[in-house]
């Protein structure tokens, strides 16, 4: 298993298309592998056959370097080659999932030395923990009322309170019998803590209808879990901030209409890249990205444009977009973008970016913040176009209302490399340059 992505860390094997004893010449394409990014055709680099298939088809998870397939040279006896013994089988995980139901329901339990057997375990507070080891009471003698099921001074206090009326003489609770070593650890509808806290219900079985207190597992791709690590790794060390503001694109519209004229279909998206591309380039300082020593300036302007797909969210880059026209941007987004659909795009075409547009207007979105994507500095979050009434003055200075057509735009940034001060300096050129078309020339 190859490394097809610098972020991959395992891979899929979609399809084969070879198979056993298929001579096979250097650049022929063997198989197709699902990355963290996209589906990757994987080419042979030397001539030869392909003799032995060691993964089959749908398997999942496989690591890198993990022994997927064996080719032989031309000549040899590929039907009894052996699998090298230094090379061993792919994990568990890379086999193909059966649907198999659980003999019983798992239920994770927390163990703690300090607790003794039969008590329940009740998190508790210092302060509260002194109290009940000073007057040899027990939390399981009370109800715990704080956050999260937090024994509180407040909850110590009032069982020191009911000690004193007398009316606590035992605890609540005593020792369970000691269970035979075959026997299932209890349920939480057996034994469950005194507050009131959720439960992970058990896995339902598959092919059966859900049963009361069950949930269905939904299987992961590698482009779903890379997308939540990403994302939250941003969001836990990326510091961000961030600068919203509103943008008249009445002259977009009007300049789109014309070229509609011209038999030239473009959206006002590609307006927008284009105008983000035109103002990186008059304030480099924020064509930046965070190596995670320092800044580092970008000598290329690479927009990554968010396109949603069946899999999850995928940044195609249109590169070097200051120096491209806004039908090449328009062009170069629609095949990008069906490309990310249909999962070929290849590795050079979504790597790197020093800027993303991500735009939900088309899904009646008025405005929404994004999260940045690492290295990069910034991402723009862009709305749909709205008509609103403003009160302007005509030529001879009387107050009319006028309607405008107005989009949302929130830029987040990285606080480290872009502070507010840049990033509301930045979003000011945008919106001038967005305003009026002909600077996007």
């Amino acid at each position: 298993m190859p490394s097809l992505s610098p972020t991959m860390e395992e891979g899929n094997i979609v399809k084969w298309l070879k198979k056993e004893g298929e001579a096979v010449s250097a650049g022929d394409a063997l198989c197709e592998i699902e990355t963290d990014k996209a589906v990757v055709t994987l080419d042979a680099g030397d001539d030869g056959i392909l003799a032995k298939i060691v993964v089959e088809e749908g398997a999942k998870n496989i690591r890198l370097g993990a022994l997927i397939g064996l080719m032989v040279e031309e000549g040899e006896d590929w039907k009894h080659v052996e699998i090298p013994k230094d090379v061993g089988p792919p994990s568990p995980a890379a086999k193909p999932s059966v649907p198999h139901p659980p003999a019983e329901p798992l239920v994770s339990v927390t163990v703690q030395k300090e607790h003794k057997p039969g008590k329940l375990q009740v998190r508790l507070s210092p302060a509260a923990r002194n109290i009940l080891d000073k007057h040899s009471l027990d939390a399981s003698q009370g109800t715990a009322t704080g956050p999260r099921g937090v024994f509180t001074k407040e909850d110590a206090l009032k069982l020191v309170e009911l000690k004193q009326m007398g009316k606590i003489t035992e605890p609540r609770l005593t020792p369970a019998p000691p269970a035979p070593p075959t026997a299932p650890l209890a349920t939480p509808a057996t034994i469950g803590p005194s507050y009131p806290r959720p439960m992970v219900p058990p896995v339902s079985t598959p092919g059966q209808p859900n049963a009361v207190g069950t949930f269905s597992e939904i299987p992961a791709s590698n482009i779903r879990r890379v997308i939540a690590k990403r994302l939250t790794e941003s969001k836990s060390t990326v510091p961000h901030a961030y600068a919203t503001t509103d943008c008249d694109v009445g002259a977009v519209l009007k300049a789109r209409q014309d070229l509609v004229k011209d038999d030239i279909k473009v959206s006002v998206n590609d307006f927008i890249i284009k105008a983000a591309a035109v103002t990186l380039k008059q304030m480099p300082d924020v064509n930046v990205s965070w190596d995670g020593e320092g800044p580092k300036q970008l000598p290329f302007i690479d927009i990554s444009v968010a396109v949603a797909t069946d899999k999850g969210l995928i940044t195609p880059i249109i590169k070097n977009a200051a120096a491209k026209g806004i039908q090449e941007i328009a062009d170069s987004v629609k095949v990008l973008s069906k490309k990310a659909r249909d999962g070929k795009l290849l590795p050079e075409e979504y790597q790197g970016g020093s800027f993303s547009v991500s735009n939900l207007g088309m899904f009646g979105i008025d405005e929404f913040i994004a999260v940045i994507n690492p290295p990069q500095a910034c991402i723009l979050a862009v709305g749909r176009f709205r008509p609103v009434l403003k009160l302007t003055q005509d030529e001879e200075g009387n107050a009319k209302l006028q309607q405008h057509q107005l989009i949302t735009v929130t830029m987040s940034s990285d606080s480290r490399v872009v502070d507010d001060e840049l990033a509301t300096r930045f979003l000011k050129s945008f919106k001038a340059n967005l305003e009026n078309p002909i600077r996007l020339a």
